[in-house]
């Protein structure tokens, strides 16, 4: 998680420190093919050079970001989870559980949508 140390340490408060790592970490345990970078000031996972989903940090949530044909995708269990998002993001309250099975769901259909796509951002 070497890639991401530095952006970690910029969130102040330790809680958000903690819980954006323990997410971090568990994308880069459960998928090793992935890469992990930061783009934009913002920590991210690849696939052969195409997004498949990044992160930003606020106040009062972790926004996941994973295109918005994704979103879409898994509308239905966002809803469930209770978050509150848009069409270009998933905002999950710092307070809370965090629903892993969701972000699963997420990267899986990213993996698999966008296995012959040729650049970055699907077209």
């Amino acid at each position: 998680m070497e890639t991401f140390a530095e952006f970690l340490a910029g969130i102040d408060d330790p809680s958000q420190r903690e819980r954006t790592e323990e997410v971090l970490t568990w994308i880069n345990n459960k998928y090793p093919n992935l890469k992990a970078e930061i783009k934009w000031n913002q920590p991210m996972f690849t696939d052969h050079g195409t997004f498949i989903i990044g992160f930003s940090v606020s106040k009062k949530h972790l926004a996941v970001a994973p295109e918005n044909v994704t979103i879409t995708h898994v509308e239905e269990d966002i809803v469930k989870a209770g978050y509150e998002y848009t069409k270009g993001l998933i905002r999950i309250p710092w307070k809370g559980p965090f629903d892993y099975s969701l972000l699963e769901k997420i990267i899986e259909f990213n993996i698999w949508d966008k296995a012959n796509c040729s650049t970055f951002w699907r077209k």
